[in-house]
């Protein structure tokens, strides 16, 4: 992608997720209607949709060529990533965004052939942007983020990961990982996908680990992530494809081996 087009599509992303970050907070304190989808705890709001629809819009009358990629949706049948493709969550964390009104996040990600070029991720109620364009760096609003430090102790490392780990899969082993829990000096549940791949970029953070994520949960985190110097793959350390669910580690390239080689123990 030539830096020029690269550009435009940055601020015209930027500035619509910003945007729709404000309509949120304005609707989100009054009355919306709130559904499940696989299942129960699977949330989604009217709102959630909305926000989709409003993307879906702007980038169709904006950039009528791009393919677009939406949790909710709205978006194109797309099987491959053949040129531009937006990959979108309008609102990631929607369970803490029904029960908490915070902790959730605008995602976006802008691939081209497959390979990220712009990541942005909105941290809505807290005012923050993660945003990076690839070979630029990462920045949190208009500081730029330094490199994830390589620390190479194991046992010093605090991970984000969700509880599917302990739910019956064919991933991993759940005494593994309760024994990996026990060897890491923390773990944290953040509810968002996207916000743990910032608070990876930001060092808050040393890891993270999904045993079941989508494209929109991952591609704008990927991009960031990336630009820290991370290395985000499946668990078994395979390159992501952004058109399947899959699970995810993103952390530092020395962590990386370390982790993935505790997890394929528990391989079945």
């Amino acid at each position: 992608m030539k830096k020029i087009q690269r550009d435009q599509l940055y601020d015209q992303a930027k500035a619509w997720v910003l945007e729709a970050g404000k309509n949120i907070r304005e609707k989100m304190t009054g009355t919306f209607e709130i559904a499940s989808k696989s299942n129960p705890n699977d949330l989604v709001t009217e709102i959630d949709k909305n926000t989709e629809e409003f993307f879906v819009q702007r980038i169709k009358e904006t950039f009528p060529n791009h393919g677009i990629i939406g949790e909710e949706g709205y978006g194109d049948k797309l099987t491959s990533l053949d040129g531009i493709v937006w990959i979108i969550d309008p609102i990631d964390g929607t369970m803490n965004f029904v029960h908490q009104k915070r902790n959730f996040a605008i995602s976006v990600g802008i691939y081209k052939d497959g390979v990220g070029e712009i990541g942005i991720i909105y941290d809505v109620m807290a005012n923050n942007l993660y945003h990076a364009k690839r070979s630029e760096g990462a920045y949190k609003n208009a500081r730029k983020l330094a490199p994830l430090k390589m620390n190479p102790i194991f046992s010093e490392a605090i991970i984000g990961m969700n509880h599917f780990w302990l739910c019956e899969n064919r991933h991993v082993d759940e005494k593994v990982m309760q024994q990996f829990v026990r060897t890491i000096r923390g773990a944290r549940t953040y509810g968002s996908a996207a916000l743990e791949f910032a608070f990876l970029a930001e060092g808050i953070i040393d890891g993270y680990i999904s045993m079941k994520l989508s494209p929109w949960d991952i591609a704008a985190g990927k991009v960031i992530a990336e630009e820290v110097g991370g290395l985000v793959t499946t668990i078994d350390g395979e390159e992501l494809t952004m058109l399947d669910k899959s699970t995810v580690l993103a952390c530092n390239r020395q962590l990386h081996h370390d982790i993935a080689s505790f997890i394929k123990k528990g391989r079945k």
